[in-house]
């Protein structure tokens, strides 16, 4: 193999932070580099990242990545990008940055619920396997499309947000397929675009604003130029079309094969199993697809582990100096020996699967609990959601009965054993902690030859690292507090829907 074709560069762009990882063609971690971004919120609802700091940070990450490695650029053979799914990045007719929506927002809570309504979100589900959402990419441009008519005129290209990084990386206007039909935006089986969905959700005149559509591991173009100076990369450095995260997780994770299940738990709370084909249940959240037969149904919501990083960003971080905040979360939930009265926790920061108006809160809180018992419950909410959202594919009849977790969630000790023990199926901890970024490594990999297929790539880049067995006796407790958990939401629908109608009226005000 020449000297050149060592290395694979995995980049995964979430909604907070961006990483740089290299790889080896074994899939062990060389080196990596991460920046956190900054979020703004113009408004209530919105929430938008600045699209010239995110390259700017994403070129940093990789030049920071290469110099930790120590090697040559000329060495690695491939490169791609993972991104958060859904939101908006936008460019605008010339290719400049004109807005970029990320994949929390939910300004367009109000139009979504319109769109799935009745007989066309009938009709958008039977097209695309999805219904109508506030951060779904179709949804936000039609919001823009109603609410801010003169920005939606300037729009050039229509893009998901690793998307903009391969545009600056290789000066390409392309989405790959996972991408496009995880927001909703292709007919599913067929995986191609469709005037009769665009048409549907509103946006017939935005057909010209879709960019070239390719596979994950196609090779869509070369290092630039520009692009090589600022990151420290070789021109014509080969760049695939790279991959919706959610997918390049389970990839990384270990998950190929139809059949088998991926949990993420992230800012999103991801669950989701591999198919021949889609399941086209109208309860699943969605499905998208990353080649002809490699289907994933997906239910999803930002419910995850975003509520732990908020918690230590908001309360433990607040003039303290833990050296290891999140591990003194974890100690002190090791701490508590769990108990039926135990308060409970909602993780709907960012609303929930179950409605945009959905809000986090603490329940049944005592006098004798005290800031651990508080974080065993978040621990405890943020894996109820998860089953919730289990049983619904469930219901679907989408089977499993194994699971690999991944994400922010799974480096915790508390929190496999937690999963394993409250949805009653063994749990493995994939060896990758940047999941994402070496299932972008992967697609690159394939895109480059190095791999006859994604099986192949998968087979020889990922491992297990740890694997959770139930617990009978803490399975049986947490089935009881689980039917608690659910009825209290239930109870609290009501509450929400005027906390929210309140919040609209003082808006509107």
């Amino acid at each position: 193999m020449p000297e050149r074709q060592k290395y694979l560069l995995g980049l995964d762009a979430g909604n907070t932070v961006i990483k740089a990882v290299l790889f080896d063609l074994d899939g062990r971690q060389i080196a990596t580099s991460a920046l956190d971004g900054q979020s703004e919120t113009p408004a209530p609802g919105h929430v938008e990242r600045s699209l010239p700091e995110l390259w700017r940070n994403a070129a940093t990450v990789i030049r920071g990545c290469l110099e930790k490695a120590g090697i040559a650029a000329a060495q690695i053979a491939a490169i791609g990008c993972a991104g958060h799914g859904n939101g908006l990045y936008l460019l605008d007719k010339a290719g400049a940055p004109l807005l970029a929506v990320q994949s929390l927002d939910s300004r367009a809570a109000d139009i979504s619920a319109e769109l799935a309504a009745g007989d066309n979100g009938r009709a958008l589900h039977a097209l695309c396997l999805q219904k109508p959402w506030p951060s779904q990419t179709p949804s936000l441009l039609a919001w823009v499309k109603r609410h801010q008519p003169e920005l939606y005129s300037q729009i050039g290209t229509v893009f998901l947000c690793k998307d903009f990084i391969t545009f600056q990386l290789t000066g390409r206007r392309v989405s790959d397929l996972s991408d496009m039909s995880g927001c909703g935006l292709l007919k599913m089986p067929d995986l191609t675009y469709d005037d009769g969905l665009l048409v549907r959700y509103g946006l017939a005149d935005a057909k010209s604003m879709l960019p070239d559509l390719v596979r994950p591991d196609e090779v869509v173009g070369g290092i630039s130029e520009q692009a090589a100076a600022e990151t420290g990369l070789v021109a014509g450095t080969p760049v695939v079309g790279g991959l919706f995260d959610v997918v390049a997780s389970a990839l990384g994770s270990g998950a190929v094969e139809n059949g088998q299940a991926s949990i993420i738990a992230g800012t999103w709370s991801i669950n989701q199993v591999l198919s021949a084909s889609p399941v086209s249940d109208e309860n699943i959240f969605m499905v998208t697809g990353f080649a002809a037969d490699r289907f994933i149904n997906i239910e999803a919501s930002a419910t995850s582990a975003a509520n732990l990083e908020w918690y230590v960003r908001a309360l433990v971080e607040r003039g303290s100096h833990h050296e290891d905040p999140f591990g003194h979360c974890n100690a002190l939930v090791a701490s508590v020996t769990p108990a039926a009265d135990d308060p409970f926790y909602h993780p709907y920061l960012y609303g929930s699967g179950q409605g945009a108006d959905h809000r986090a809160g603490y329940y049944g809180v005592a006098g004798w609990h005290g800031e651990a018992h508080l974080l065993r419950a978040l621990f405890e909410g943020v894996a109820f959601e998860h089953k919730r959202h289990i049983d619904v594919l469930g219901q679907a009849g989408v089977r499993f009965d194994r699971a690999i977790l991944s994400g922010g969630g799974s480096r915790s000790p508390i929190w496999p054993q937690m999963f394993a023990d409250i949805l009653g199926i063994p749990v493995t901890v994939a060896s990758a902690q940047e999941t994402g970024a070496l299932g972008a490594a992967i697609a690159a990999g394939v895109g480059a030859g190095l791999f006859a297929d994604y099986d192949g790539a998968v087979e020889k880049m990922t491992a297990s690292d740890r694997h959770y067995a139930p617990n009978a006796a803490m399975s049986e407790h947490y089935a009881e507090r689980y039917l608690l958990f659910t009825d209290l939401a239930s109870a609290l629908a009501p509450f929400w829907a005027r906390l929210s109608a309140a919040r609209n009226q003082t808006t509107v005000s």
